[in-house]
């Protein structure tokens, strides 16, 4: 029983300490102590339901409803029909959205305590809200009766019909509209329209609508596909149609995120507690798009999309499709489809796109980045070996080529996979071997092999000694095909040396030609699209080299026969184009040069790499204003549909690079960019995501960021600039994050909260204290504006030094920076009085404040008379701290100060002074008692 008794007082105690940081609004720490205080209670008792009470009233302040909401029940299972729980739980609920179940709440509060004076006005709204709804809902299911009437009577003309639909589709994004269309049964009517519906956009917004109704309900998502099933998802995809297959997709994806809790945006992250509810539903929805990736009856639009599917969701650890897809031999089909070639036509042959090979090669490495230990990858290369095994096996030819082809999607994806399946005895022969025969199919097969084994400098050595003189050799063939493959083959193996203008394997000049011959094929309009963009891959490797990239700038039409193939939206163009792009900006990274390092490198005799003079700062951004004003920015939004995690860091270097050049921000805002980067600053590759988020920093710093980032877009730009602020990133990022940052949080409060939300306000700080003096200057800066609002003022009135170290800031040798503390200050301590009286507690309050007063700068000199006028405003004690110093002397003298451009100093200390009389802590002239006299005797 003691110690029972024990635990119960020291829940109580703790229970104290929340409340009391709970008073001073420090509602994060009240949170870890209301829970500290009930993990100290065993049973339920009345001590525990008061303090899920309290916990919830924490969660309230901290605007997170659901859980407030989940305290409230816990407290009203111990103790029914609590009016202050109910209370909490009513606000949360109305907080939500969820008006019918608040003003239930409303209504019991009101029956137990009629003379609770705080739930009224909430009852009084909530009772207009739920009538208005209820009034709305009758009008809603009117609507849909009328609608139903002509959209699924195949007797109304089409054009009344189609209207119809469009009707049902809007209705169907608003949940009061949704929950009327599935009572009414339209599920199972757009289930049977569409067996027989020929209209094209009848079909589509019948398909949409069901891809809205799936949308954020759990249940009736479960209840569509118990209407409808997956294979009707499946058969509405099977088409030639590509505005109906992206439907149908969009579709299927949002049945995965409603079963998952995943939302389509970039940082959306699936609920655990979701999926193992919603496992079986998942996990069939896989097997169905495992199963029908290597169907023979789909399109090759539906293929593409079916293999997308799996590559978008196959990163969720919540979800596990990655071990799962594995185990379903979901590999061998996938290997399968990257075999198959557009030139093998026969009975059983699967129709693919000029995408499918490079989606797949995506997903291959996608679901390898997911084999997070040994035992997953060995088992992945089980199954990559279990296919290969089973084609070589066989005798025929067509086998061994399907092999190679496979092979090359597996080094364009998982290089690793794709380099020890080449480094097998004999396998690096048979692919000379077929580029050595007379077959065009396996010449045209093994260069592309070639090609992309040629990706590692150790592999290089034995291709270029062995394969050379074969690529020369396919090079003469009359079949273009065939030439512009060992064309690439030839400029990669010529690019080798990287970078290094000291290096070069091929002979002078010859990169040139190999330029140049690209250039040919990719300018050449009677050459198909392919051909092109095998052109554009070999420029990639061309352009390491400083000379070529000189060339191709000045080249006006070469450069808009690359943005156009960017715009065809070919996903096997897409490493040719942004490579080269990227070379061109010099994006990639460069090891740093250390000159003690070049040194001892010279006395070892090492090779030391040299940069071209064409590679010098000013010459690139020459290239990157050309490419700029040439309309690069167009080519780059095209490209960044592009599922390739590589490829979109490269596209967000080219970005960044670009954004470094001032006049361009403007042009890259105009035409898109921004609306491209900000998906690619939150999800993508660690320097993916850095490249998009400084991009966006350089942008927000010159353009408003109401123009630059219109409407949400304010929002979103907050996370990506914020992840800048970190020890990793160099002192130029953070200082853009800083910058961008501090315009933003002048826009507006809804900014501002955000900039709070994402732990802005802590980060920021931290580089208040950084000895490099524009860091500490442009920190100050933001904390300037964020002031603005009422939640940083209430930080600053915590339990902290933060005004104290503003305070000190103020005397900050670096002019902008002592400026913005001062700023800051001056706001702070007119919206607080609490802020007045914390500056008083610091030690050197009185010679801060004389240093003020007696500043040279006018500016400085009238935020310091502002301090001071707020700090007497706020208390007669205060006032009568700072009068009974020699500040009052010097008010006095600023009072009466006749300067030009000080007028309004003159004004505010004459303020400060008369501020000082209501308090009666100095005399009027009026009150002060004549001097007494007296008679001599």
């Amino acid at each position: 029983m003691m110690g029972v008794s024990s635990d119960l007082e020291k829940a109580i105690q703790i229970k104290e300490e929340g409340n009391k940081a709970f008073k001073e609004g420090e509602w994060e720490n009240a949170l870890k102590l209301y829970t500290k205080a009930i993990k100290q209670i065993n049973g339920d008792i009345p001590e525990k339901a008061v303090l899920y009470k309290n916990r919830a009233a924490a969660y309230l302040k901290l605007n997170d409803y659901n859980k407030a909401i989940d305290d409230c029940n816990l407290s009203l299972e111990i103790i029914p029909n609590d009016p202050k729980a109910l209370f909490r739980r009513c606000q949360a609920l109305d907080a939500l959205d969820r008006h019918e179940e608040a003003y239930r709440d409303a209504v019991q509060i009101n029956i137990l305590d009629p003379n609770n004076k705080a739930v009224q006005p909430i009852l009084h709204k909530l009772y207009e809200i739920v009538q208005e709804n209820s009034r709305k809902n009758a009008q809603v299911n009117n609507k849909v009766a009328a609608m139903f009437n002509f959209a699924f009577n195949i007797d109304v003309p089409t054009d009344k019909r189609e209207t119809a639909m469009n009707n049902l589709l809007v209705l169907a994004k608003d949940e009061p509209g949704a929950k009327a269309l599935e009572e009414a049964g339209v599920v199972k009517k757009i289930g049977t329209l569409l067996k027989v519906e020929k209209c094209h956009e009848i079909f589509l917004s019948a398909v949409r609508t069901i891809g809205e109704l799936c949308k954020g309900s759990v249940e009736r998502t479960r209840n569509i596909l118990h209407e409808l099933g997956v294979p009707w998802f499946m058969d509405i995809l099977n088409c030639n149609k590509e505005e109906q297959v992206t439907a149908a997709q969009y579709c299927l994806q949002t049945i995965l995120n409603s079963l998952s809790g995943l939302e389509n945006k970039p940082e959306s992250r699936p609920n655990q507690e979701l999926c193992e509810k919603n496992q079986k539903e998942i996990d069939t929805l896989l097997t169905c798009l495992v199963y029908s990736c290597t169907s023979r009856t789909i399109t090759g639009l539906a293929r593409d999309a079916i293999i997308q599917l799996i590559m978008r969701n196959i990163h969720y650890k919540a979800i596990n499709w990655a071990e799962q897809l594995v185990e379903i031999r979901g590999l061998q089909r996938l290997m399968e489809v990257a075999s198959e070639l557009q030139e093998y036509k026969y009975e059983s042959a699967m129709e693919i796109t000029e995408n499918t090979r490079a989606i797949t090669s995506v997903c291959l490495a996608r679901i390898y980045e997911n084999m997070y230990y040994d035992k997953a990858r060995e088992r992945y290369l089980a199954a990559i070996d279990d296919f290969i095994k089973s084609k070589l096996i066989t005798p025929e030819i067509e086998s061994k080529v399907r092999v190679i082809v496979a092979l090359t999607a597996l080094l364009l994806g998982p290089l690793d996979v794709g380099n020890s399946i080449v480094a097998r005895e004999g396998m690096m022969e048979m692919i000379l071997v077929m580029a050595g025969t007379d077959d065009k199919l396996q010449q045209k097969v093994a260069c592309e092999c070639i090609i992309a084994a040629a990706s590692k400098k150790d592999k290089i050595k034995s291709i270029i000694s062995q394969g050379i003189n074969i690529l020369k050799q396919l090079y003469k063939s009359k079949d273009d095909t065939i030439r512009v493959r060992a064309l690439v083959g030839l400029c990669k193996l010529g690019s080798s040396g990287g970078t290094d203008a000291s290096v070069r394997p091929f002979a002078e000049g010859a990169t040139k030609k190999l330029a140049e011959a690209c250039r040919r094929f990719l300018v050449n309009p009677a050459k198909d699209q392919d051909m092109r963009r095998w052109a554009a891959e070999g420029l990639s490797y061309l352009t390491l080299d400083a000379e070529v990239k000189e060339k191709l700038i000045d080249d006006t039409e070469a450069l808009h026969a690359l943005f156009d193939l960017a715009r065809t939206g070919n996903q096997a163009a897409v490493y040719g184009v942004v490579t080269t792009l990227v070379n061109l900006c010099n994006a990639y990274d460069k090891q740093e040069i250390i000159p003690e390092m070049i040194e001892l490198a010279k006395f070892a005799k090492h090779h030391i790499p040299e940069d071209h003079e064409f590679d010098n700062v000013d010459f690139v951004e020459k290239r990157c204003n050309v490419l700029g004003k040439e309309g690069v920015t167009t080519a780059l939004v095209a490209l960044s549909k592009t599922e390739s995690e590589n490829s979109k860091e490269l596209i967000c270097r080219i970005f960044n690079a670009m954004c470094g050049q001032q006049e361009l921000r403007g042009i890259i805002v105009q035409q898109g960019g921004v609306k491209v980067l900000l998906p690619m600053a939150l999800e993508g590759t660690t320097k993916g995501k850095k490249q998009a988020a400084q991009a966006l920093a350089r942008i927000g710093i010159t353009i408003n960021p109401e123009v630059a980032f219109p409407g949400q877009r304010c929002l979103e730009a907050i996370r990506p600039l914020i992840s800048l602020l970190h020890p990793e990133c160099s002192a130029l990022e953070n200082f853009e994050a800083l910058m961008a940052l501090c315009n933003l949080a002048g826009v507006n409060e809804t900014t501002r909260l955000r900039i709070i939300k994402e732990g802005g306000v802590q980060k920021i700080e931290s580089y208040m204290y950084e000895e490099h003096t524009m860091l500490r200057r442009a920190a100050t800066q933001v904390i300037t504006n964020l002031v603005l609002s009422s939640d940083v003022i209430k930080m600053y009135e915590g339990k902290n030094d933060k005004c104290k170290f503003l305070f000190l800031l103020c005397l900050e040798e670096d002019e902008e920076t002592a400026k913005a503390a001062a700023g800051a200050l001056a706001m702070l301590t007119s919206a607080s009085k609490k802020c007045c009286k914390k500056i008083l507690e610091i030690s050197s309050w009185l010679e801060n404040f004389q240093e003020l007063l007696a500043n040279p700068n006018v500016d400085m000199q009238l935020r310091g008379v502002v301090i001071v006028l707020n700090v007497i405003h706020s208390g007669k004690e205060e006032a009568e701290k700072i009068i009974a110093t020699n500040i009052f002397d010097l008010l006095m003298a600023l009072s009466v100060i006749d300067e030009e451009g000080k007028e309004r100093v003159k004004e505010l200390a004459s303020e400060a002074l008369k501020a000082a009389e209501k308090w009666k802590v100095i005399m009027k002239p009026e009150d002060v008692p004549p001097a007494e006299s007296c008679d001599e005797e």
